[in-house]
This record gives structure tokens, C-alpha cells and sequence, in this order.
């Protein structure tokens, strides 16, 4: 009987150490594939407005509709990403000293 909690209690500890694996390197969880596939959404809107103007062919009438649509999901998108996060905290370049050449 003794045996069977040891087991179990083993069993989970194989388990929690199994989802921080290797196999979850190089994500840092669920916000960096939410931040790729938000700027990637970006890049395509961007592509599609950037397509549809520069088509002299379309009646402007058709694509200022969907320039109007993509831009405005550009907006979104951007929206959700919040502000940006540098892993420096002061500038490098506005750190030093002037230099001064005589």
C-alpha cells in the first residue's frame, strides 16, 4: 500500500518536469506566439494595403473599403500589443560623455 502513493507522487513528478521541457524552448509560453501572430497579422495587412495602392487597374472605389477595413485592424492589432519593452533601461549612446576634439 505504501507503494502506490510513492508511485503516484513519482508519476506527477515526471509530469510537472516534463512541461517545462525542452520542447517548450524558444516560446516564452502563450504571449510570444500571441506577439507573432499579431505582428504577423500586421505585416499582411500592411502587405494588402500596400498591394491595393499601388494596382492602378482597381477603381479606387472598390479598394479604399478595404484600405479603410485593414487599416483600421492595423489599429486593433496594434492596440493589443501594448507599449514596447526594451531589455535596456537608459539608452547606451546618451550614457557617455561627450567627446571633445580640440
Amino acid at each position: 500500500m505504501v507503494m502506490k502513493p510513492a508511485l503516484s507522487a513519482f508519476a506527477a513528478a515526471l509530469l510537472f518536469a516534463g512541461i517545462g521541457s525542452p520542447a517548450m524552448a524558444g516560446q516564452a509560453g502563450y504571449a510570444a506566439g500571441h506577439w507573432r501572430a499579431t505582428h504577423r497579422a500586421i505585416y499582411e495587412a500592411e502587405n494588402l494595403i500596400a498591394f491595393l495602392e499601388a494596382d492602378p487597374e482597381t477603381d479606387d472605389g472598390y479598394k479604399a473599403p478595404i484600405i479603410n477595413r485593414a487599416r483600421a485592424a492595423i489599429w486593433r492589432l496594434e492596440a493589443k500589443l501594448g507599449p514596447p519593452q526594451w531589455r535596456w533601461r537608459t539608452p547606451c549612446c546618451y550614457s557617455r560623455k561627450p567627446i571633445d576634439i580640440h
